[in-house]
């Protein structure tokens, strides 16, 4: 399961990083740029719910290994034909595939784990979650790098011979395809634990979606999701092309590392979030964090290149703790249809899809400083849910009789 995570966010972000030469080799646009980031993520919101039916109907095992075969394929064929509407189509089917495991992982990780350990265990995933996001942009920096070195090694040698002229990158998707075949294959190896599901993890029926989206606090929380994956995304994939166009980075070195540490040093918030969490209301810290993200994003766009390679990170150690907050701020404020409910706030995900073509749409029109001007109105909409909240359960601090 460790694994599991550890690949879904190995494939999900490194997109960013690889911005600057998706638009210098394809000649396109920063608008068409976005439009492939948006490709992945909006399979999340086409395919969350559809996901959580089909583990229902065929168990975790079959779904799992269904999602990391598309996604083998799709990655495969990418590399075998690299050009814009092949990668477009090849991130979505990828999407659809991480948006599958996404579904199947946490009931899975709840009783493979045991159930006493299944809160211990949630945040060793999104550390392994947050390892492979730091470890993916130097992977990617790795290769580009050595591919074009004749003293390379002969694992080098062999990718080198599969990629057309020009296009190292094009290797992370060869690496992407093996990596998913391994799993489908330990997946068939490996024994499953049976799973039943609780309540606030089945999905209920279309009606019941449909009448929790007539509910106000429904929309709110699905827009606070959709706000915070937008915010995440759209920073995490234009800090890379940011640094090259304001401040000449090599987006293959310091880029790269850029984004890496944006990825690390929100794994390091997640973790000093949880013990804050501890002492401090949620919806407070909640408030403290986005406030301090949006100076740290001030920072970021207005400082010069060496402000910016620090101010970058800091807004991803800020973001950290808004994922957990918003989910479990959502979850209790409604006393039933869990399930349900959080099918529907994971279809926020495709905040992702949009958010970074938004920035990408105005960056082509006024500058990309200008477009992660947008941002401030996702954080600020975060920041807002630190007032309007008002969860049925409180989360239980030190002191607290909650």
């Amino acid at each position: 399961m460790l694994m599991t995570f550890f690949v879904i966010s190995f494939l999900t972000n490194i997109i960013g990083p690889l911005i600057p030469d998706i638009i210098r080799d394809f000649g396109i646009s920063q608008t068409l740029a976005g439009f492939l980031i948006s490709s992945f993520f909006i399979a999340y919101g086409i395919m969350s719910i559809p996901a959580g039916i089909l583990v229902e109907k065929w168990g975790e095992k079959k779904v799992m290994i269904l999602a990391f075969s598309v996604a083998s394929i799709s990655a495969f064929l990418f590399a075998l034909a690299p050009n814009y509407h092949i990668y477009a189509i090849s991130l979505f089917i990828i999407g659809c595939g991480m948006a599958m495991l996404q579904v199947s992982i946490n009931p899975l990780l709840r009783v493979a784990g045991g159930e006493e350990h299944f809160a211990f265990n949630s945040v060793l995933g999104q550390l392994f979650f947050g390892l492979a996001s730091f470890l993916s942009p130097l992977a990617y920096s790795y290769l580009v790098r050595n591919l074009s070195n004749e003293t390379g090694s002969s694992f080098l040698e062999g990718l080198n011979y599969l990629l057309p002229e020009g296009l190292p990158w094009i290797s992370l998707y060869w690496l992407f395809g093996v990596i998913s075949l391994i799993m489908v294959i330990v997946l068939l190896v490996v024994k499953f634990p049976k799973v039943t599901l609780q309540e606030d993890e089945k999905v209920g029926a279309w009606q019941t979606h449909l009448d929790l989206l007539k509910k106000p606090i429904t929309i709110l929380y699905f827009l606070s999701v959709f706000a915070y994956v937008g915010t995440e995304q759209g920073v995490a994939n234009w800090i890379s092309q940011f640094l090259l166009t304001y401040h000449q980075y090599d987006p293959q070195t310091v880029g790269a590392s850029t984004v890496s540490w944006f990825w690390g040093l929100m794994t390091a918030g997640a973790v000093i979030g949880l013990v804050l969490l501890k002492f401090v209301d949620s919806r407070k810290v909640l408030i403290g964090f986005s406030a301090a993200a949006i100076i740290s994003l001030t920072i970021a766009l207005i400082g010069s290149g060496p402000v910016a390679l620090i101010a970058f990170p800091l807004v991803g150690f800020f973001a950290s703790v808004m994922w957990s907050i918003i989910i479990s701020l959502a979850l209790n404020s409604v006393n039933s249809h869990h399930g349900s409910f959080t099918g529907i706030l994971v279809t926020g995900i495709a905040g992702g899809a949009v958010i970074p073509l938004i920035v990408g749409w105005i960056g082509d029109l006024a500058g990309l400083r200008t477009g992660l001007c947008f941002l401030y109105i996702t954080l600020g909409f975060m920041l807002s849910i630190g007032f309007w909240a008002k969860p049925l359960i409180n989360n239980q601090t030190v002191g607290s009789s909650n």
